[in-house]
This record gives C-alpha cells, sequence and structure tokens, in this order.
C-alpha cells in the first residue's frame, strides 16, 4: 500500500508539473477586425488562426475579435501599440492620423490597375517593408503585411460621371486628410462618418453615398438605401495588420519566423478570397435589388479624375513633408516597373 502511495503521488506531482508547464508555455493572442463576422477581414483572421495554432500544436490560440468589439479601429490600433492585443486589421484610411505616411495608398489612381501586380507590391515590396515599415515603427507598430479587398466602389444616389457631377455631393469617407482632399479634388463634399453609422446616414440623406469594395457594400446592406453602384477605378482598399513594437520584441525568433512565414503563406488566400467575394456579393446585390443601376466610368472619363488627382499627390507631400515626397517616388517608381 506504502509503494502504492508513493507512486500514485509521484504520478500526481509529474501531472501538475506538465500541466503547469503546458500552461506557462500556453499564449492567447487576440486579432481585432473592422468587419464583421463573415467579411473578408474575417476570413483571414480565421485562416491565420487555424494555421497558427495548428503549427503551434495548440500552445497559442487566437481569438477574433469583429468590428466594434474593442473599439473603434483607430482605438484598436493604440491597444496593439500598447500591447494591449496582440493583432489589428485595419484599412489604410483609419491609419491616417496615426501613420501619416500610410496614406500613400489613398492617393487615387496610383495603384497598378492589374490585381496581380498590385497584390505582388502590397505584399513584398521593398518599398513597404524596408522603407514604409520604418515609419510605423516609430509609432511603435510592427507592419506585418498589407492587402487590397478590390476595387473600390462608390454607392450614390445620382449618377456620377464627371466631377461636375459631384457638386454638392455628400460623400462619406473614413477620417484621413488625404481622403477628405482626394474626394474634394473629385469635385465631392467628403464627409467623414464612423463605419458603423453610414446605413443611416444614406437612409436619412445625411449623406449621398459612400465608398468600399462590392462585398462590403453587400455585407453592410448600403446598397439599400442608394441607388448607383459606379466604378471609378480610383482606388483599391488596401489595410494593414499590425502589432506593437512591444509585444512582437519579447517573442523568440522561431515565433516571429512562424507569423512572417504564415503570413506570406497566405497571400494567394487571401487574394482568392477577395475575389469570390466580390463577385458573390456582387451577385447577391443584383439579385436582392434588381433595379440597381452598375455604372462602369469609361477611360476618357476616368482620365479626367486621374489629373484631378495631382492636386491630392500634391497635398499628401505637404502633410508629410521631405519624407512624403520621397515615399510618393519610391511608390511610384514600383508600380511602373509593375507595369
Amino acid at each position: 500500500m506504502a509503494n502504492y502511495l508513493k507512486s500514485l503521488l509521484t504520478f500526481m506531482l509529474v501531472a501538475a508539473s506538465l500541466t503547469t508547464s503546458s500552461l506557462l508555455r500556453a499564449e492567447e493572442w487576440k486579432f481585432a477586425i473592422e468587419e464583421i463576422p463573415g467579411s473578408i477581414m474575417d476570413a483571414y483572421a480565421q485562416e491565420f488562426k487555424k494555421r497558427i495554432e495548428a503549427a503551434t500544436n495548440g500552445e497559442v490560440t487566437i481569438t477574433i475579435y469583429p468590428i466594434g468589439s474593442l473599439g473603434a479601429p483607430t482605438e484598436t490600433v493604440e491597444q496593439a501599440a500598447d500591447g494591449i492585443i496582440h493583432f489589428t486589421n485595419v484599412s489604410v484610411g483609419n491609419l491616417g492620423t496615426i501613420v501619416p505616411e500610410s496614406q500613400v495608398f489613398l492617393l487615387t489612381y496610383i495603384l497598378p490597375s492589374n490585381p496581380d501586380a498590385t497584390s505582388k507590391i502590397l505584399s513584398s515590396s521593398d518599398f513597404i517593408y524596408q522603407d514604409l515599415a520604418q515609419d510605423f515603427e516609430k509609432r511603435g507598430l510592427k507592419l506585418h503585411t498589407m492587402y487590397s479587398e478590390g476595387p473600390q466602389v462608390w454607392t450614390t444616389n445620382r449618377e456620377i460621371r464627371t466631377p461636375q457631377d459631384f457638386k454638392n455631393f455628400k460623400m462619406r469617407v473614413m477620417v484621413s486628410p488625404i481622403l477628405l482632399k482626394a474626394y474634394e479634388d473629385m469635385g465631392a463634399s467628403p464627409t467623414p462618418l464612423p463605419f458603423g453609422e453610414v446605413y443611416g446616414a444614406l437612409q436619412l440623406k445625411a449623406v449621398d453615398g459612400q465608398v468600399n469594395p462590392a462585398a462590403t457594400i453587400e455585407e453592410m446592406k448600403f446598397y439599400e438605401v442608394t441607388d448607383y453602384l459606379i466604378w471609378a477605378g480610383e482606388q483599391e482598399l488596401v489595410t494593414t495588420i499590425v502589432s506593437g513594437t512591444d509585444w512582437y520584441d519579447t517573442l523568440t525568433p522561431e515565433r516571429q519566423q512562424l507569423i512572417a512565414d504564415t503570413m506570406a503563406d497566405m497571400v494567394d488566400f487571401i487574394d482568392r478570397v477577395v475575389v469570390r467575394f466580390n463577385k458573390e456579393k456582387l451577385e447577391k446585390i443584383k439579385a436582392a435589388k434588381p433595379g440597381i443601376k452598375l455604372v462602369e466610368l469609361t477611360p476618357e472619363e476616368r482620365a479626367v479624375f486621374r489629373e484631378r488627382s495631382k492636386n491630392t499627390h500634391a497635398e499628401y507631400v505637404k502633410i508629410v513633408g521631405n519624407r512624403g515626397q520621397q515615399l510618393l517616388n519610391a511608390l511610384l517608381k514600383e508600380v511602373e516597373s509593375s507595369e
């Protein structure tokens, strides 16, 4: 009996030790997104969660927080910088007041028209990950990756084909100095509003239009309170995934490499998701509202808006200074090489 009790005690001590060791190794990574469950950002976060948890045999678990769970997008970026959360996926339009340099991706008619070329720049550009990343680091942020959610689409209550059509037109935009300037230069009256207020503002005619990819327009039901979907070719919705540098620097080199490798391997995955979501959700819009009018601007019509975008480029340099000119030149050079 004594030997049995001794063996049982030994077993319990070993089990307790293993459990404690496991708990010490276990980590929870909090991942905030600025969109709803079932969105493109959610698809990315869910796939990242699946891959990381599998690669670490469950030593790392990831909890995903959709839109509004932890505050506004800018607040989640601040929480990431403070180490309160570990990842946040936010569009560049919500970074303007935190990392002004990133607004180079809000300039109209600047990215390649070829989606593959845009994807390559956003996922592997030296300009982004060796240059622009330094501007994130100055704000305590580690820039992991960028990707596009697809072409921006104007949802409007009247047809827009020229800058004159934008006269007295209140266009909802994200809170970004460059976006305000961009739509002012195109002839509209830009109106910043939180994302959660857009539907009501469209419904009550407080704004006349908004801009987002087709997938977001369907998910948020913006098509219900609008008459036109207009493809002007002016922008892609570029998003970023960032962490706080203080937290990131505490990770082992192996963990850091795992994050980098996982996100690099997910480029093709998210590109396919973006194409599929935008195609399928546009079809849902057409089925739900057969009378909605779809408009694609001609090359000549786009050229008029493109010419006006030069003023926005100058404003970006004015806001960011010499650093802005350097970044703009570097991006334009990469775009030219890609085409």
